[in-house]
């Protein structure tokens, strides 16, 4: 059935076995990534993972099937989670679905898979099956996604904070999660005990992060420095970072920079647009430079190719993250 992010949370919260399987679709895959963490919260620390993916689900589809039935060998809790999905899991999907019997919830993670093609319409029609849509959130949505993020772990936010997590994060759901479990941790919340988190707080345990994970890579790209983001991209394959993540995260900079350049060649001063844009006054001298350094002809080129380079990292059967990489480097050649 078609699910809403309540109805979602709340089935990856508390499994009901009459729920097989739980679909997360669309463009956002960090918001993804944090609600199935919800999943391997509620099954507990000795409940056993079974990770699959599209690739080896398109050559094997029973497996998500057998894999749902299957005992446990230590006898603990067992769910599986299915990354790299598309609308070619169709076929393991509707397997599933169909099985005689699956005891393991599943959640499948498919940000390539079309809101029109099968394998959503299957989740949709299916009883056994919830199916969510998610895109990045913007703006005040997004500092609203912080504060109920920060009271399901018991915190309490003071003025101002909701707004530097975001920013904090990259605007990434993935890693803002990861974030407020530091916090959490550092002031000794939970929901059983809530305390406040303030901004000297968020200084303290966020010290030397501008904008997250993959700030480096994208401050690399936008200062037109080829070299450091050679660096860089070195350090994310390394780590295992996801080319998906740092793209959006360059698009939500290139768009954020676009709209402030048209605001300033309306006439405006800098400092009132990076004020009404909310630049955290730590960055404004960067941003300002940034703002320099791009006009909005070349911004908007640049977003166009930071989107296409998305697309076509998400595509089916593409060539992964060298894609990314090329367009990165690109990029940074331009802005050089």
């Amino acid at each position: 059935m078609k699910a809403s992010a309540a109805q979602v949370r709340a089935a990856l919260d508390k499994p009901d076995p009459r729920v097989r399987l739980i679909l997360l679709h669309g463009p956002d895959a960090s918001a993804a990534v944090e609600l199935s963490g919800r999943l391997a919260r509620s099954m507990g620390t000795d409940a056993e993972r079974v990770d699959l993916d599209g690739a080896g689900l398109r050559s094997d589809p029973g497996r998500l099937a057998d894999e749902a039935a299957a005992l446990s060998l230590f006898g603990t809790g067992r769910w599986i989670r299915v990354t790299g999905a598309g609308d070619e899991m169709f076929e393991a999907a509707e397997l599933l679905l169909g099985a005689e019997r699956a005891g393991n919830p599943a959640v499948m993670l498919a940000p390539s898979a079309k809101t029109s093609g099968r394998l959503v319409k299957l989740a949709i029609a299916h009883p056994a099956a919830l199916s969510l849509a998610l895109y990045p959130a913007t703006g005040m949505e997004l500092e609203r996604r912080a504060a109920d993020m920060a009271r399901e772990r018991g915190l309490r936010l003071a003025p101002g904070v909701a707004e530097r997590l975001t920013a904090l994060s990259g605007e990434d759901a993935g890693v803002l999660a990861r974030e407020l479990d530091k916090l959490a941790l550092y002031v000794d919340a939970a929901p059983d005990r809530p305390a406040e988190l303030t901004a000297e707080a968020v200084a303290a345990v966020g010290a030397g992060h501008s904008d997250g994970e993959g700030s480096a890579l994208v401050d690399a790209v936008l200062a037109g420095d080829p070299a450091a983001l050679g660096a860089e991209l070195a350090r994310a394959r390394a780590e295992g970072a996801q080319s998906v993540a740092w793209l959006r995260q360059l698009q939500r900079r290139l768009a954020s920079l676009a709209a402030m350049r048209a605001e300033i060649d309306r006439g405006e001063q800098a400092g009132t647009v990076m004020k009404r844009h909310r630049v955290f006054f730590r960055e404004e001298a960067a941003t300002a430079a940034l703002l320099q350094r791009w006009n909005g002809v070349r911004l908007g080129a640049a977003l166009d190719r930071a989107r296409a380079a998305e697309r076509a990292v998400t595509a089916p059967a593409n060539a992964g993250g060298v894609l990314a990489e090329a367009a990165a480097l690109s990029l940074a050649r331009a802005g050089r």
